[in-house]
Protein backbone atom coordinates (compact mmCIF):
# COMPACT_ATOMS: atom_id res chain seq x y z
CA UNK A 1 0.00 0.00 0.00
CA UNK A 2 1.26 3.62 -1.07
CA UNK A 3 1.91 6.20 1.69
CA UNK A 4 1.44 8.73 -0.64
CA UNK A 5 0.68 9.71 -4.18
CA UNK A 6 3.94 11.39 -4.44
CA UNK A 7 7.25 10.59 -2.61
CA UNK A 8 9.96 13.64 -2.52
CA UNK A 9 13.21 13.76 -1.06
CA UNK A 10 14.43 17.01 0.08
CA UNK A 11 12.34 19.73 1.52
CA UNK A 12 14.58 22.50 0.39
CA UNK A 13 14.28 25.23 -2.22
CA UNK A 14 12.32 23.03 -5.24
CA UNK A 15 10.94 20.64 -2.91
CA UNK A 16 8.91 22.62 -0.91
CA UNK A 17 7.85 24.29 -3.53
CA UNK A 18 6.78 20.93 -5.35
CA UNK A 19 5.13 19.60 -2.44
CA UNK A 20 3.08 23.28 -2.22
CA UNK A 21 1.64 22.83 -6.11
CA UNK A 22 1.00 18.88 -5.82
CA UNK A 23 -1.03 18.90 -2.50
CA UNK A 24 -2.71 22.20 -3.79
CA UNK A 25 -3.64 19.84 -6.69
CA UNK A 26 -5.48 17.50 -4.47
CA UNK A 27 -2.73 14.67 -4.14
CA UNK A 28 -1.25 13.36 -1.05
CA UNK A 29 2.58 14.18 -0.32
CA UNK A 30 5.05 12.23 1.42
CA UNK A 31 8.34 14.52 1.88
CA UNK A 32 11.58 13.05 3.43
CA UNK A 33 13.88 15.20 5.52
CA UNK A 34 16.94 14.09 7.16
CA UNK A 35 17.67 17.63 8.91
CA UNK A 36 15.22 18.78 11.45
CA UNK A 37 13.69 22.24 12.31
CA UNK A 38 13.95 25.68 10.92
CA UNK A 39 12.62 27.37 13.98
CA UNK A 40 15.13 29.54 15.97
CA UNK A 41 16.85 32.76 15.43
CA UNK A 42 19.98 31.94 13.73
CA UNK A 43 17.37 30.73 10.95
CA UNK A 44 15.25 33.11 10.55
CA UNK A 45 16.99 36.48 11.81
CA UNK A 46 18.15 37.37 8.30
CA UNK A 47 21.31 39.13 9.65
CA UNK A 48 22.45 35.92 11.82
CA UNK A 49 22.87 34.38 7.94
CA UNK A 50 26.49 33.62 8.44
CA UNK A 51 25.74 31.05 11.43
CA UNK A 52 23.50 28.64 10.16
CA UNK A 53 25.63 27.62 7.43
CA UNK A 54 28.26 27.41 9.40
CA UNK A 55 26.87 24.82 12.02
CA UNK A 56 26.45 20.98 11.56
CA UNK A 57 22.57 21.07 12.83
CA UNK A 58 21.75 22.57 9.85
CA UNK A 59 24.83 21.91 7.53
CA UNK A 60 25.53 18.46 5.45
CA UNK A 61 29.44 19.72 6.32
CA UNK A 62 30.34 18.83 2.90
CA UNK A 63 34.30 20.11 1.10
CA UNK A 64 35.58 19.32 -2.01
CA UNK A 65 38.48 17.27 -2.53
CA UNK A 66 41.60 19.25 -3.08
CA UNK A 67 41.44 21.38 -6.10
CA UNK A 68 44.35 21.45 -8.18
CA UNK A 69 44.37 24.66 -9.41
CA UNK A 70 43.34 26.29 -6.35
CA UNK A 71 46.82 25.13 -4.40
CA UNK A 72 45.25 21.81 -3.09
CA UNK A 73 42.50 23.76 -0.77
CA UNK A 74 39.50 22.00 0.10
CA UNK A 75 36.78 24.59 -0.15
CA UNK A 76 33.58 24.22 2.05
CA UNK A 77 30.46 22.86 0.11
CA UNK A 78 27.54 24.19 2.62
CA UNK A 79 23.99 22.55 1.89
CA UNK A 80 20.83 22.92 3.88
CA UNK A 81 20.45 19.70 6.37
CA UNK A 82 17.16 21.48 7.50
CA UNK A 83 13.43 22.10 6.62
CA UNK A 84 13.41 24.64 3.89
CA UNK A 85 17.14 23.26 2.62
CA UNK A 86 19.86 25.51 1.32
CA UNK A 87 16.79 28.53 1.12
CA UNK A 88 16.89 28.09 5.36
CA UNK A 89 21.40 28.56 5.10
CA UNK A 90 22.16 31.00 2.32
CA UNK A 91 22.65 34.54 1.85
CA UNK A 92 18.86 35.23 0.48
CA UNK A 93 19.59 36.68 -2.08
CA UNK A 94 17.30 36.57 -5.03
CA UNK A 95 18.13 36.55 -8.50
CA UNK A 96 16.11 34.94 -11.23
CA UNK A 97 19.37 34.82 -14.18
CA UNK A 98 19.36 36.16 -17.76
CA UNK A 99 17.07 35.43 -20.45
CA UNK A 100 20.21 34.31 -22.16
CA UNK A 101 20.67 31.94 -19.08
CA UNK A 102 17.47 29.51 -20.29
CA UNK A 103 17.66 30.39 -24.24
CA UNK A 104 20.81 28.26 -23.49
CA UNK A 105 19.31 25.74 -21.93
CA UNK A 106 16.90 25.32 -24.24
CA UNK A 107 19.17 25.37 -27.13
CA UNK A 108 21.14 22.45 -24.87
CA UNK A 109 17.93 20.17 -25.44
CA UNK A 110 16.32 21.63 -22.29
CA UNK A 111 13.22 22.27 -24.61
CA UNK A 112 10.39 24.03 -23.00
CA UNK A 113 12.74 26.08 -20.53
CA UNK A 114 13.83 29.14 -22.46
CA UNK A 115 12.68 32.29 -20.49
CA UNK A 116 9.59 32.44 -22.33
CA UNK A 117 8.46 29.48 -20.77
CA UNK A 118 10.04 29.98 -17.36
CA UNK A 119 8.75 33.61 -16.76
CA UNK A 120 5.61 32.52 -15.90
CA UNK A 121 6.40 30.25 -12.96
CA UNK A 122 8.80 33.43 -12.02
CA UNK A 123 5.93 34.66 -11.79
CA UNK A 124 3.69 32.66 -10.16
CA UNK A 125 5.81 31.76 -7.53
CA UNK A 126 6.49 35.48 -6.21
CA UNK A 127 4.78 38.53 -4.35
CA UNK A 128 7.21 41.53 -5.37
CA UNK A 129 7.57 44.37 -3.04
CA UNK A 130 10.27 46.74 -5.26
CA UNK A 131 9.85 49.35 -7.26
CA UNK A 132 7.64 52.27 -7.65
CA UNK A 133 4.60 50.22 -9.12
CA UNK A 134 3.47 47.01 -10.82
CA UNK A 135 5.55 45.36 -13.65
CA UNK A 136 4.72 43.16 -16.34
CA UNK A 137 7.73 40.95 -15.32
CA UNK A 138 6.71 40.30 -11.93
CA UNK A 139 4.67 38.66 -9.64
CA UNK A 140 1.70 39.87 -7.25
CA UNK A 141 0.23 36.78 -5.75
CA UNK A 142 2.73 34.12 -4.95
CA UNK A 143 3.75 32.26 -1.78
CA UNK A 144 7.67 33.81 -1.60
CA UNK A 145 7.74 37.29 -0.55
CA UNK A 146 10.56 39.12 -2.52
CA UNK A 147 11.89 42.30 -1.11
CA UNK A 148 14.56 45.20 -0.84
CA UNK A 149 16.83 46.68 1.96
CA UNK A 150 16.20 50.12 3.08
CA UNK A 151 19.76 51.02 1.89
CA UNK A 152 20.22 53.56 4.74
CA UNK A 153 23.83 53.18 4.99
CA UNK A 154 25.23 55.42 2.31
CA UNK A 155 27.64 52.82 1.17
CA UNK A 156 24.80 51.29 -0.36
CA UNK A 157 23.83 54.03 -2.88
CA UNK A 158 27.38 54.81 -2.74
CA UNK A 159 28.02 51.67 -4.99
CA UNK A 160 25.36 52.12 -6.87
CA UNK A 161 26.41 55.40 -8.01
CA UNK A 162 30.16 54.48 -8.55
CA UNK A 163 28.67 51.98 -10.86
CA UNK A 164 27.40 54.59 -13.08
CA UNK A 165 30.80 56.77 -12.72
CA UNK A 166 32.65 54.15 -14.13
CA UNK A 167 30.26 54.10 -17.22
CA UNK A 168 27.68 51.20 -16.51
CA UNK A 169 23.90 51.80 -16.49
CA UNK A 170 21.18 51.94 -13.97
CA UNK A 171 19.00 49.18 -13.33
CA UNK A 172 15.88 49.04 -12.02
CA UNK A 173 15.14 45.91 -11.75
CA UNK A 174 18.06 43.69 -12.24
CA UNK A 175 14.99 40.72 -11.90
CA UNK A 176 12.85 42.24 -14.60
CA UNK A 177 13.22 43.90 -18.16
CA UNK A 178 17.38 44.33 -17.93
CA UNK A 179 19.53 42.26 -15.56
CA UNK A 180 22.66 44.87 -16.64
CA UNK A 181 23.84 47.03 -14.55
CA UNK A 182 24.04 48.90 -10.85
CA UNK A 183 21.27 49.04 -8.93
CA UNK A 184 19.20 47.59 -5.37
CA UNK A 185 19.55 43.71 -4.34
CA UNK A 186 16.05 41.89 -4.04
CA UNK A 187 15.99 39.82 -0.83
CA UNK A 188 13.99 36.24 0.60
CA UNK A 189 12.69 38.22 3.42
CA UNK A 190 9.75 39.63 4.91
CA UNK A 191 8.42 41.47 7.34
CA UNK A 192 12.25 41.51 9.10
CA UNK A 193 12.15 37.48 8.81
CA UNK A 194 14.37 35.22 6.47
CA UNK A 195 11.06 33.88 3.89
CA UNK A 196 13.00 30.46 2.67
CA UNK A 197 11.01 27.68 1.15
CA UNK A 198 9.89 26.59 4.34
CA UNK A 199 7.74 29.41 5.22
CA UNK A 200 6.78 30.13 1.90
CA UNK A 201 5.46 26.72 0.84
CA UNK A 202 6.06 24.00 3.40
CA UNK A 203 4.31 25.59 6.21
CA UNK A 204 0.72 26.20 4.27
CA UNK A 205 1.41 22.75 2.40
CA UNK A 206 1.38 20.80 5.79
CA UNK A 207 -1.52 22.94 6.77
CA UNK A 208 -3.74 21.48 3.61
CA UNK A 209 -3.42 17.44 5.64
CA UNK A 210 -2.72 16.41 2.50
CA UNK A 211 1.80 16.66 3.09
CA UNK A 212 3.00 13.94 5.64
CA UNK A 213 7.06 15.24 6.59
CA UNK A 214 8.91 12.17 7.13
CA UNK A 215 12.31 12.64 9.27
CA UNK A 216 14.78 10.13 7.88
CA UNK A 217 17.85 9.24 6.14
CA UNK A 218 17.27 8.52 2.43
CA UNK A 219 19.26 6.18 1.54
CA UNK A 220 18.22 4.57 -2.25
CA UNK A 221 15.22 4.75 -4.55
CA UNK A 222 13.42 1.25 -4.56
CA UNK A 223 12.46 -0.07 -8.25
CA UNK A 224 10.11 -3.26 -9.04
CA UNK A 225 11.61 -3.69 -12.70
CA UNK A 226 12.56 -0.36 -14.16
CA UNK A 227 10.07 0.89 -11.98
CA UNK A 228 10.56 3.10 -8.92
CA UNK A 229 8.15 2.74 -6.42
CA UNK A 230 9.53 4.38 -3.33
CA UNK A 231 12.45 5.71 -1.42
CA UNK A 232 14.42 3.53 1.27
CA UNK A 233 14.92 5.43 4.36
CA UNK A 234 16.50 5.12 7.89
CA UNK A 235 15.19 6.13 10.77
CA UNK A 236 14.62 5.03 14.15
CA UNK A 237 17.04 3.18 14.24
CA UNK A 238 15.58 0.85 11.67
CA UNK A 239 15.33 0.39 7.43
CA UNK A 240 11.70 1.36 5.88
CA UNK A 241 10.48 1.58 2.74
CA UNK A 242 8.47 5.06 1.64
CA UNK A 243 5.84 3.81 -1.16
CA UNK A 244 4.86 6.28 -3.56
CA UNK A 245 1.27 5.04 -5.52
CA UNK A 246 2.43 7.69 -8.67
CA UNK A 247 6.25 8.47 -8.49
CA UNK A 248 9.04 9.22 -6.77
CA UNK A 249 10.94 12.56 -6.76
CA UNK A 250 14.54 13.88 -6.19
CA UNK A 251 14.96 16.95 -4.61
CA UNK A 252 18.28 15.94 -2.24
CA UNK A 253 20.57 19.30 -4.16
CA UNK A 254 23.26 18.82 -6.73
CA UNK A 255 25.12 17.10 -4.47
CA UNK A 256 22.70 14.07 -2.25
CA UNK A 257 20.74 13.59 -5.73
CA UNK A 258 23.46 12.46 -8.10
CA UNK A 259 24.60 10.34 -4.81
CA UNK A 260 21.30 8.74 -4.56
CA UNK A 261 20.70 8.17 -8.57
CA UNK A 262 23.84 5.92 -8.59
CA UNK A 263 23.42 4.65 -5.26
CA UNK A 264 20.09 3.73 -6.50
CA UNK A 265 21.73 2.10 -9.89
CA UNK A 266 21.46 4.97 -12.41
CA UNK A 267 24.53 6.55 -13.37
CA UNK A 268 27.74 5.55 -15.00
CA UNK A 269 28.25 2.28 -15.37
CA UNK A 270 32.21 1.22 -14.80
CA UNK A 271 31.67 3.68 -11.78
CA UNK A 272 28.66 1.81 -10.39
CA UNK A 273 30.45 -1.26 -11.03
CA UNK A 274 33.57 -0.15 -8.87
CA UNK A 275 31.60 -0.30 -5.56
CA UNK A 276 28.98 -2.96 -6.28
CA UNK A 277 26.01 -1.71 -7.53
CA UNK A 278 23.51 -3.26 -9.22
CA UNK A 279 22.90 -1.22 -13.11
CA UNK A 280 19.59 -0.33 -14.20
CA UNK A 281 20.79 2.39 -16.23
CA UNK A 282 23.50 3.97 -17.68
CA UNK A 283 23.77 7.20 -17.73
CA UNK A 284 27.33 8.39 -17.52
CA UNK A 285 26.26 12.18 -17.18
CA UNK A 286 24.98 11.40 -13.34
CA UNK A 287 27.68 13.75 -11.03
CA UNK A 288 28.90 14.87 -13.90
CA UNK A 289 28.79 18.45 -15.17
CA UNK A 290 28.96 19.74 -12.16
CA UNK A 291 29.61 23.99 -12.23
CA UNK A 292 29.72 26.35 -9.37
CA UNK A 293 30.34 30.03 -8.89
CA UNK A 294 33.61 31.20 -7.76
CA UNK A 295 34.23 34.50 -6.09
CA UNK A 296 36.81 36.90 -4.08
CA UNK A 297 36.11 39.75 -1.93
CA UNK A 298 37.72 42.89 -2.86
CA UNK A 299 38.22 44.89 0.30
CA UNK A 300 39.00 48.64 1.39
CA UNK A 301 39.35 50.60 4.71
CA UNK A 302 36.78 52.90 5.58
CA UNK A 303 37.87 56.48 6.34
CA UNK A 304 34.17 57.06 7.70
CA UNK A 305 32.52 54.99 10.76
CA UNK A 306 29.89 54.02 8.70
CA UNK A 307 30.24 50.38 7.91
CA UNK A 308 29.00 47.87 10.07
CA UNK A 309 32.04 47.35 11.95
CA UNK A 310 31.05 49.27 15.22
CA UNK A 311 28.69 46.23 15.76
CA UNK A 312 30.75 43.50 15.26
CA UNK A 313 31.38 42.58 18.87
CA UNK A 314 29.70 40.96 21.23
CA UNK A 315 27.76 43.87 22.91
CA UNK A 316 26.63 45.38 19.20
CA UNK A 317 25.48 41.76 18.01
CA UNK A 318 23.19 42.00 21.04
CA UNK A 319 21.80 45.12 20.56
CA UNK A 320 21.31 44.01 16.96
CA UNK A 321 19.62 40.61 17.96
CA UNK A 322 17.40 42.20 21.00
CA UNK A 323 16.03 44.36 18.71
CA UNK A 324 14.97 41.89 16.34
CA UNK A 325 13.74 39.52 18.99
CA UNK A 326 11.33 42.10 20.44
CA UNK A 327 10.57 43.97 16.97
CA UNK A 328 11.81 41.81 13.92
CA UNK A 329 13.50 45.60 12.77
CA UNK A 330 17.15 47.18 12.50
CA UNK A 331 19.69 45.55 11.26
CA UNK A 332 18.89 41.84 12.23
CA UNK A 333 15.98 42.55 9.62
CA UNK A 334 18.44 42.72 6.41
CA UNK A 335 21.12 40.08 5.46
CA UNK A 336 23.12 43.77 4.67
CA UNK A 337 23.23 42.95 0.78
CA UNK A 338 21.22 45.60 -0.20
CA UNK A 339 23.24 46.53 -3.50
CA UNK A 340 24.61 45.04 -6.33
CA UNK A 341 25.97 45.17 -9.74
CA UNK A 342 25.94 42.86 -13.44
CA UNK A 343 27.96 43.94 -15.90
CA UNK A 344 30.36 42.39 -18.71
CA UNK A 345 33.76 41.46 -18.52
CA UNK A 346 34.68 43.06 -21.96
CA UNK A 347 33.32 43.70 -25.07
CA UNK A 348 33.21 39.93 -26.24
CA UNK A 349 30.63 38.96 -23.72
CA UNK A 350 27.42 39.44 -24.71
CA UNK A 351 25.52 39.34 -21.97
CA UNK A 352 26.53 40.44 -18.24
CA UNK A 353 29.33 37.59 -16.75
CA UNK A 354 30.18 39.14 -13.52
CA UNK A 355 28.29 39.45 -10.55
CA UNK A 356 29.15 42.07 -7.47
CA UNK A 357 27.37 41.94 -3.88
CA UNK A 358 28.51 44.67 -2.00
CA UNK A 359 28.60 44.68 2.04
CA UNK A 360 29.39 47.33 4.60
CA UNK A 361 32.09 45.82 6.37
CA UNK A 362 35.24 43.70 5.42
CA UNK A 363 34.47 40.19 6.47
CA UNK A 364 35.08 36.90 5.68
CA UNK A 365 31.68 35.46 4.53
CA UNK A 366 31.26 33.04 7.46
CA UNK A 367 31.49 35.83 9.70
CA UNK A 368 34.49 34.79 12.12
CA UNK A 369 36.83 37.46 11.10
CA UNK A 370 36.56 41.23 10.18
CA UNK A 371 39.05 43.54 9.24
CA UNK A 372 40.67 45.78 11.88
CA UNK A 373 38.59 48.88 11.79
CA UNK A 374 36.11 49.85 9.53
CA UNK A 375 35.59 48.72 5.97
CA UNK A 376 33.55 47.31 3.11
CA UNK A 377 33.87 44.67 0.16
CA UNK A 378 32.43 43.48 -2.78
CA UNK A 379 32.43 39.56 -3.72
CA UNK A 380 32.74 39.75 -7.35
CA UNK A 381 33.41 36.37 -9.51
CA UNK A 382 32.63 35.38 -13.18
CA UNK A 383 29.17 33.88 -13.56
CA UNK A 384 29.91 31.35 -16.40
CA UNK A 385 32.96 29.56 -15.62
CA UNK A 386 34.13 26.98 -18.34
CA UNK A 387 35.42 24.44 -15.89
CA UNK A 388 33.44 21.44 -14.87
CA UNK A 389 33.82 18.94 -11.74
CA UNK A 390 32.19 15.82 -10.99
CA UNK A 391 30.15 14.55 -7.92
CA UNK A 392 31.32 10.59 -7.10
CA UNK A 393 30.68 7.62 -4.78
CA UNK A 394 33.47 7.22 -2.11
CA UNK A 395 31.56 4.24 -1.42
CA UNK A 396 28.41 1.99 -1.87
CA UNK A 397 27.55 2.43 1.58
CA UNK A 398 24.94 5.11 1.26
CA UNK A 399 26.24 6.72 4.79
CA UNK A 400 29.47 7.89 3.00
CA UNK A 401 29.66 11.65 2.16
CA UNK A 402 30.61 11.74 -1.86
CA UNK A 403 33.84 12.77 -3.58
CA UNK A 404 33.51 16.55 -4.93
CA UNK A 405 35.43 17.39 -7.53
CA UNK A 406 34.78 20.93 -9.01
CA UNK A 407 38.18 21.54 -11.05
CA UNK A 408 37.72 24.98 -10.08
CA UNK A 409 39.87 27.24 -12.01
CA UNK A 410 40.86 24.35 -14.64
CA UNK A 411 40.21 26.12 -17.69
CA UNK A 412 42.37 29.31 -19.10
CA UNK A 413 39.80 31.17 -19.80
CA UNK A 414 38.38 31.17 -16.00
CA UNK A 415 42.07 33.34 -15.16
CA UNK A 416 41.62 35.80 -18.02
CA UNK A 417 37.85 36.39 -16.40
CA UNK A 418 38.83 36.53 -13.25
CA UNK A 419 42.06 38.81 -13.55
CA UNK A 420 39.17 41.13 -15.41
CA UNK A 421 37.17 41.10 -12.34
CA UNK A 422 39.76 42.29 -9.90
CA UNK A 423 41.10 45.44 -11.90
CA UNK A 424 37.67 46.20 -13.28
CA UNK A 425 36.29 46.51 -9.21
CA UNK A 426 39.42 48.78 -8.82
CA UNK A 427 38.04 50.77 -11.72
CA UNK A 428 34.44 51.03 -9.61
CA UNK A 429 35.88 51.88 -6.12
CA UNK A 430 37.97 54.56 -7.59
CA UNK A 431 35.23 56.60 -8.48
CA UNK A 432 34.17 60.04 -7.18
CA UNK A 433 31.59 58.59 -5.10
CA UNK A 434 33.91 56.63 -2.73
CA UNK A 435 35.98 59.95 -2.11
CA UNK A 436 34.23 60.50 1.22
CA UNK A 437 34.71 56.69 2.50
CA UNK A 438 37.85 55.29 0.55
CA UNK A 439 41.09 54.25 2.62
CA UNK A 440 43.29 51.72 1.47
CA UNK A 441 42.76 48.58 -0.46
CA UNK A 442 42.66 45.48 2.16
CA UNK A 443 42.61 42.78 -0.18
CA UNK A 444 44.02 41.86 -2.50
CA UNK A 445 46.35 45.10 -1.89
CA UNK A 446 47.59 47.87 -3.93
CA UNK A 447 51.18 46.14 -4.83
CA UNK A 448 48.90 43.30 -6.59
CA UNK A 449 49.07 44.14 -9.93
CA UNK A 450 50.63 41.90 -12.50
CA UNK A 451 48.70 38.92 -14.24
CA UNK A 452 50.95 36.58 -12.53
CA UNK A 453 50.29 38.53 -8.46
CA UNK A 454 46.99 38.65 -9.54
CA UNK A 455 46.40 35.21 -10.27
CA UNK A 456 48.29 34.13 -7.03
CA UNK A 457 45.70 35.78 -4.66
CA UNK A 458 42.74 33.96 -6.93
CA UNK A 459 44.92 30.71 -5.84
CA UNK A 460 45.17 31.45 -2.72
CA UNK A 461 41.45 33.75 -1.58
CA UNK A 462 38.86 32.61 -4.05
CA UNK A 463 36.15 30.92 -2.41
CA UNK A 464 32.89 29.40 -3.53
CA UNK A 465 29.50 31.43 -3.97
CA UNK A 466 27.91 28.17 -2.71
CA UNK A 467 26.04 27.52 -6.08
CA UNK A 468 26.91 24.07 -7.28
CA UNK A 469 24.72 22.77 -10.13
CA UNK A 470 24.19 20.57 -13.26
CA UNK A 471 25.10 17.03 -11.84
CA UNK A 472 21.58 15.50 -13.46
CA UNK A 473 21.92 17.66 -16.69
CA UNK A 474 18.42 18.25 -18.61
CA UNK A 475 18.37 17.60 -21.97
CA UNK A 476 17.02 15.45 -24.89
CA UNK A 477 16.05 12.23 -24.39
CA UNK A 478 18.12 10.40 -27.00
CA UNK A 479 21.45 12.79 -25.54
CA UNK A 480 23.64 10.67 -23.69
CA UNK A 481 25.14 12.60 -21.85
CA UNK A 482 21.37 14.05 -20.13
CA UNK A 483 20.21 12.60 -17.45
CA UNK A 484 16.57 13.40 -16.88
CA UNK A 485 14.56 14.78 -19.99
CA UNK A 486 12.88 18.44 -20.44
CA UNK A 487 9.61 16.93 -18.29
CA UNK A 488 12.17 16.09 -15.68
CA UNK A 489 11.94 12.65 -16.19
CA UNK A 490 14.96 9.78 -15.34
CA UNK A 491 16.31 8.57 -18.63
CA UNK A 492 15.94 5.11 -18.65
CA UNK A 493 13.77 4.36 -15.53
CA UNK A 494 10.07 4.75 -15.05
CA UNK A 495 8.30 6.84 -12.42
CA UNK A 496 10.92 8.86 -11.04
CA UNK A 497 11.92 12.09 -11.65
CA UNK A 498 14.73 15.14 -10.51
CA UNK A 499 13.57 18.44 -9.31
CA UNK A 500 16.72 20.86 -8.28
CA UNK A 501 19.58 22.42 -9.15
CA UNK A 502 20.75 19.41 -10.62
CA UNK A 503 18.97 19.20 -13.85
CA UNK A 504 20.69 22.99 -15.02
CA UNK A 505 22.28 22.61 -18.34
CA UNK A 506 24.26 25.90 -17.31
CA UNK A 507 24.87 27.64 -14.04
CA UNK A 508 22.46 30.75 -14.35
CA UNK A 509 23.69 34.48 -13.81
CA UNK A 510 23.61 35.24 -10.33
CA UNK A 511 22.26 32.95 -6.86
CA UNK A 512 20.72 29.80 -7.72
CA UNK A 513 17.88 29.76 -4.60
CA UNK A 514 15.49 31.81 -7.25
CA UNK A 515 15.98 29.18 -10.24
CA UNK A 516 16.07 26.04 -7.65
CA UNK A 517 12.31 27.40 -6.19
CA UNK A 518 11.23 27.81 -10.21
CA UNK A 519 12.10 24.48 -10.70
CA UNK A 520 9.99 23.11 -8.39
CA UNK A 521 7.40 25.06 -9.54
CA UNK A 522 7.52 24.23 -13.27
CA UNK A 523 7.67 20.53 -12.36
CA UNK A 524 4.49 19.93 -10.63
CA UNK A 525 3.06 21.36 -13.90
CA UNK A 526 4.70 18.69 -15.92
CA UNK A 527 3.89 15.72 -12.88
CA UNK A 528 0.55 16.76 -13.23
CA UNK A 529 0.06 16.26 -16.47
CA UNK A 530 -2.57 19.46 -16.91
CA UNK A 531 -0.70 21.77 -19.23
CA UNK A 532 1.97 24.33 -18.60
CA UNK A 533 1.52 27.83 -18.41
CA UNK A 534 1.62 29.58 -21.51
CA UNK A 535 4.83 31.43 -22.48
CA UNK A 536 5.41 35.15 -22.54
CA UNK A 537 6.36 37.21 -25.07
CA UNK A 538 8.40 39.71 -23.02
Amino acid sequence: MADADYVIVGAGSAGCALAYRLVKAGHTVALIEFGGTDYGPFIQMPGALSYPMNMSRYDWGFSSQPEEHLGGRRLATPRGKVLGGSSSINGMVFVRGHRKDFDHWAEAGASGWDYAHVLPYFKRMETWHGGNGPSDYRGTDGPLHVTRGPRKNPLFNAFIEAGQQAGYPLTADYNGQSQEGFGPMEATIWKGRRWSAANAYLRPAMRSGRLKVISGFARRVVFQDDRAIGVEIARRRRIEVIRAGREVILSASSINTPKLLMLSGVGPADHLRLHGIELRADRPGVGANLQDHLEVYMQYRATQPVTLFSKFNYRGKAQVGLQWLLRHTGLGASNQFESCGFIRSSDAADYPDIQYHFLPLAVRYDGKAAAEGHGFQAHVGPMRSKSRGTVRLASGDPLVPPEIRFNYMSHPDDWAEFRACVRLTRQIFAQPAFDPYRGDEIQPGARVQTDAEIDDFIRQHAESAYHPCGTARMGAADDPDAVVDPELRVIGVQGLRVADSSIFPRVTNGNLNGPSIMTGEKAADHILGQGMLPPSNL
